[in-house]
């Protein structure tokens, strides 16, 4: 484990408590340093929207990305079970859990994964989501790392969950909406950016966030400038 990492990472999660943050890119260094902490092979982050609906808002790459989707279009995994309950599900090996997970079980081994833990985010009662760790090799999972991990979740929904008035469910409500609408203009922009550029979305994805973050802006307001062409983006197009 990676402890200056994981030191660096609950400092910086530790931030959006004091300061504004855009929630894309926040969720997206949660998932990226689950990967890099914790050894997993991939992460992603489920958040419900104003409905109660679950909806994906980070993954660390492409690939898990489309697998929480699959989830979600199916109604069935173990990150909907964690959501649901409220409580960590762990599955050492994927290949056991044909029969409780079919269809998902069978496409997350397609993807090349043989191990997943959902941990829920969630604050005293209300469950607002799932950080989910995927292992491409089936195996136990360490205790302390579940443990780690439950703490950036927690340290996650404390910071999307915080409020800035006494309305604690509008705030809430306000912000994943908010979220959900940048997460959208964030897709447009990294299938225009990798059709352009002759790159795959992962790397659409890289440039738009690296651009954002090198000049100090938000990741969804580049996204949007750069689908309605506003203005020029140097160096980001080129």
């Amino acid at each position: 484990m990676n402890e200056r990492l994981l030191a660096k990472t609950f400092v910086e999660l530790a931030d959006t408590l004091v300061a504004d943050f855009d929630l894309i890119d926040f969720l997206r260094l949660l998932t990226d340093r689950c990967v890099g902490v914790l050894g997993a092979s991939a992460a992603g982050v489920l958040l419900a929207d104003r409905d109660g609906e679950l909806r994906v808002m980070a993954a660390s790459d492409e690939q898990v990305r489309l697998l929480e989707l699959f989830q979600l279009q199916n109604d069935e995994g173990p990150c909907l079970e964690c959501f649901r309950t409220g409580l960590t599900v762990t599955v050492p090996d994927l290949r056991a859990e044909t029969d409780r997970w079919p269809r998902f079980a069978a496409e997350a081994q397609l993807h090349g994964f043989g191990a997943v833990q959902a941990l829920p985010m969630r604050l005293r009662d209300e469950v607002v989501g799932a950080l989910n760790l995927f292992r491409t090799a089936p195996g136990l999972f360490d205790p302390l790392g579940t443990a780690i991990a439950q703490a950036l979740a927690d340290v996650a929904t404390i910071s999307v969950l915080q409020q800035r008035t006494t309305q604690r469910t509008t705030v809430l409500n306000e912000q994943l909406q908010t979220a959900l609408n940048s997460r959208v203009l964030i897709e447009q922009a990294k299938g225009k950016l990798a059709e352009r550029r002759g790159i795959d979305m992962e790397q659409a994805f890289t440039a738009l966030r690296g651009y954002a973050r090198s000049h100090n802006r938000r990741l969804s307001d580049v996204a949007r400038a750069f689908i309605d062409d506003s203005e020029p983006l140097a160096g980001l197009t080129s």
